[in-house]
């Protein structure tokens, strides 16, 4: 299996940035390589490189994506990305209305673009526990055997 997994994230307290890590470490597990990199660190055209996406993000204010992912994800809108197999995933918090609507966002958008999203979005709720952090592994592995295994 020669694919490759593009996985971009934003991270203010360093949650989605370790849910990231994580879900690499499962990608990696499962025999697909991987390339991890922060929303600030990319240029959207760099997504056409790959054969599959994840986008993560905590979720900002009512339900919205951070400030830091905005640029990106409008400047996605240029992109075709048919063939590509992708999610989403983020830190939320709870005692918010909107629980992980940045997750949501992120979805959609891979949808409107054309993108095979085979996985439901990934939601950890604030700091991954031991358990969580195994959850997002798991989630890496799932992606790569819904991705690549069919």
């Amino acid at each position: 299996m020669n694919a490759a997994c593009l996985i971009v994230y934003a991270s203010m307290t360093g949650n989605t940035e370790e849910i990231a890590c994580h879900i690499g470490k499962g990608i990696e597990e499962a025999g697909l390589t991987v390339v991890i990199k922060d929303i600030l660190e990319i240029d959207v055209e760099e997504l056409r490189n790959y054969d599959a996406i994840l986008l993560g993000a905590y979720t900002w204010g009512d339900g919205d994506l951070p400030d830091e992912f905005l640029d990106f994800y409008h400047e996605m809108d240029s992109l075709d990305l048919t063939g590509k197999v992708a999610a989403a995933f983020g830190s939320c918090d709870s005692s918010y209305e909107h629980w992980g609507r940045a997750v949501e966002i992120l979805t959609e958008k891979l949808v409107e673009l054309g993108a095979d999203v085979v996985l439901d979005g990934l939601k950890i709720d604030l700091v991954p526990t031991t358990a969580e952090l195994e959850q997002c592994i798991g989630f890496g592995k799932l992606f790569v055997e819904k991705s690549f295994l069919k």
